[in-house]
């Protein structure tokens, strides 16, 4: 077990000389891990592929996502997962398709409806399948507008709600889709296809408020749930006609009054009835809508739900007073800036520096291309909340960081050790922190960095010893060591560290 990791490693190594990638092609077989490794390599030529793809041709497929297979190294007959993939990839034979087509397994004809520039005799092929989930993939893929007329009107719901998906149906289909006019009845859905159902006559209408989107369909000979998300569905198209969109604004549903709240086509109108919905997740997705207007966002700025507040906070084209009333009544995402404070200008940046709110202050640090003046200035501020999220920032100095985990410690020392301008030196007594910061260990082991007396104090620590024997700073005699660890992981980063010497490398490979 421990010598296929350290294979894996090796096939992995950006170091391995070209003969031993040779070697362990030649050892290749289907039931070892180290192939897709080797699959996956940058520097592999094309002689090496083909030979890869001779003695594993599971790899093909990678192989070929990679551009390391041409459509001269494939027979579709014998390799048709390599062929579909160069055929997504636009590398493949368009002959190929009506070989494909013909498949028993309805996975590969699926796969196959999803490619572009398919022969038109394929496509028709494709829209007659036996199998509804390869029709419903062609639908949702297809721009030919025969084709997409014709499977408006299929009698399985599953096809209808792929075309409603479908970006390129025209409006007057997706209109049809949602409306129900001119189409015949839907016969089949999910639900039925596995029970039988009493002969009800459709429900058209699906009134029921609280249909539930997701979870089991029901059916009933009615096909209800279907019905319902063809509509969701079609009401999220931005393709769909506006006038068909908007006489939902009304509909029982809290679900598709939800997506009609989204659309970008919303008229001022519509927005002002929604925003008034008394169900929160409509106002929310409202809320989020670019397309609302300025005195809509100072209004659901008081609504009563925090979700729906924040949610108006990731809105683009939020006012910045707005923005900054909601980030001291509402708890928002520290992970990325809002939009609208990573679109914001110079004057705006030097406003939102100067915030007496210190979230807000935090909201502006999460932003990494900031003026070095702002940033310095962040990097001094008194909250720890503001120290954490501006410690990544590139550019700050060692001083700088240095003095962030002397006034706060624990509390910033790992985004202190994530910033990929902290030196060497600074690592390593951030290592040596009392009491440690588990998650600064695993950070310092993979900066680039990183000395190797901080990785060999990294190497302790149970998380950061997988990637710090892959750290090229390590000392090699240590990364040799790495390799016979008792823990797998551990010995395949050692095995694909660059930094093995040559000479292990060789004397690891049969």
């Amino acid at each position: 077990m421990k010598h296929a990791e350290v294979l894996r490693g090796l096939a992995a190594n950006t170091a391995l000389p070209s003969d031993l990638v040779d070697r362990l092609i030649e050892l290749a077989v289907p039931d070892v891990d180290f192939p897709d490794d080797l699959a996956d390599r940058a520097d592999l030529s094309h002689a090496q592929a083909l030979a890869l793809f001779a003695r594993v041709p599971e790899t093909g497929v990678r192989l070929a996502r990679e551009g390391r297979l041409t459509a001269a190294d494939v027979d579709p007959a014998a390799q048709p997962d390599t062929a579909l993939a160069l055929l997504d990839e636009g590398c493949g034979d368009p002959e190929w398709a009506r070989v494909l087509a013909a498949d028993p397994w309805f996975l590969r004809r699926e796969r196959l409806a999803e490619c572009a520039g398919l022969p038109a005799d394929v496509v028709e092929t494709l829209a007659a399948d036996p199998d509804v989930r390869v029709v419903s993939e062609l639908a949702l893929y297809t721009t030919v507008p025969e084709i997409v007329a014709r499977l408006a009107r299929h009698p399985h719901t599953d096809v209808r709600r792929a075309l409603a998906w479908n970006e390129a149906t025209p409006p007057p289909v997706l209109a049809s889709l949602l409306g129900g006019d001119g189409l015949p009845p839907a016969r089949l859905c999910q639900a039925c296809d596995h029970e039988e159902t009493p002969p009800e006559p459709p429900d058209s209408d699906c009134e029921e408020p609280d249909l539930e989107l997701w979870g089991t369909p029901t059916c009933g000979g009615s096909h209800r749930s279907a019905a319902h998300l063809i509509r969701y569905t079609v009401l999220y198209n931005p393709a769909t006609p506006t006038e068909a969109a908007a006489a939902f604004v009304d509909h029982p549903s809290k679900n598709l009054r939800a997506a009609l709240a989204q659309r970008p086509d919303l008229s001022p109108e519509l927005g002002r009835q929604l925003a008034t919905d008394p169900h929160p997740g409509v106002r929310a997705g409202l809320a989020e809508n670019p397309a609302i207007a300025e005195t809509l966002m100072h209004a659901l700025a008081d609504d009563e739900d925090e979700d729906v507040r924040r949610h108006l906070a990731l809105n683009p084209n939020v006012p910045l007073d707005v923005l900054v009333r909601l980030a001291a009544t509402t708890k928002l995402r520290a992970d990325a800036p809002p939009p609208r404070i990573a679109a914001a200008s110079p004057a705006e940046i030097d406003e939102l520096a100067r915030s007496a709110d210190s979230t807000v202050r935090m909201l502006l640090a999460l932003r990494r291309d900031l003026p070095a003046a702002i940033r310095d200035a962040l990097a001094t501020d008194p909250d720890a909340k503001v120290l954490k999220t501006i410690a990544p920032h590139p550019g700050l100095s060692e001083a700088r960081l240095r003095a962030m985990v002397d006034r706060h410690g624990v509390r910033v020392l790992a985004k202190v050790a994530t910033n990929r301008d902290a030196p060497g030196t600074l690592l390593e007594d951030l290592t040596r922190h009392r009491p440690p910061v588990q998650k600064a260990f695993r950070e310092i082991a993979r900066h680039p960095h990183a000395t190797p007396q901080a990785l060999l104090t990294c190497l302790a620590d149970h998380q950061a010893r997988p990637i710090a024997a892959g750290h090229p700073a390590l000392p090699p005699q240590t990364i040799v060591e790495l390799l016979a660890d008792d823990d797998g992981a551990v010995a395949r980063s050692a095995a694909g560290n660059p930094s093995l010497p040559g000479a292990v490398m060789r004397n690891l490979v049969p």
